[in-house]
């Protein structure tokens, strides 16, 4: 009778330590889209600020049509990434067309004087700096869901449910690693 207790107790304290984990590993997950669903929102709100900025520049600088056309493309580019890859691809040349943008603004010192140009660059560099720390609370949570699921005894649950690494936002170009400028 009593090593019948202890079988009972043994395979509930299994059970138990599987729901535990399981129910982790939930969570990390839906923490990972949680951390996406942030960078997205700063991405969608740098992208509605694009169109303004380029309109700005327009009035001033008519003969920087391609550069404009470039932030276009990769304002595009970016908007219909879907993978974090994809994502983190898009996002080195936007930032990188957004750079070349601000480098002809200096060009124009009527532009860089005008109010609403100054605004739009200072709402570009504050949703800059939310993406880079939105892009780190990701990474941290991949990196906390990724390690749960390679040790063990989780990465057991993990393979069982079906519970699958996730890729890091990372940034691949040397110059996209750096903040976008802006210089008055």
């Amino acid at each position: 009778m009593p090593t019948i207790y202890i079988i009972l107790g043994v395979i509930g304290f299994i059970v138990l330590a599987v729901i535990g984990i399981y129910n982790s590993l939930v969570s990390r997950r839906n923490r990972i889209e949680e951390a996406w669903s942030d960078i997205e929102v700063q991405m969608k709100r740098r992208y509605d600020l694009i169109p303004n900025a380029i309109e700005t520049v327009k009035g001033y600088a008519t003969h920087e049509k391609g550069v404009l056309e470039e932030v276009t493309r990769a304002r595009t580019s970016a908007m219909g990434a879907k993978t974090a890859v994809e994502h983190a691809k898009a996002e080195n040349m936007l930032s990188s067309t957004l750079k070349t943008l601000f480098a002809v603004a200096e060009n124009y010192p009527d532009l860089k004087a005008n109010a609403n140009f100054l605004d739009l660059q200072r709402e570009l560099a504050d949703t800059e700096n939310k993406i880079q720390a939105a892009r780190r609370f990701y990474n941290g949570v991949v990196r906390d869901f990724n390690t749960m699921i390679e040790s063990f005894p989780s990465n057991m649950i993990a393979g069982t449910f079906g519970f699958r690494q996730r890729e890091f936002f990372d940034l691949e170009e040397e110059e996209a690693r750096q903040p976008v400028k802006v210089k008055f």
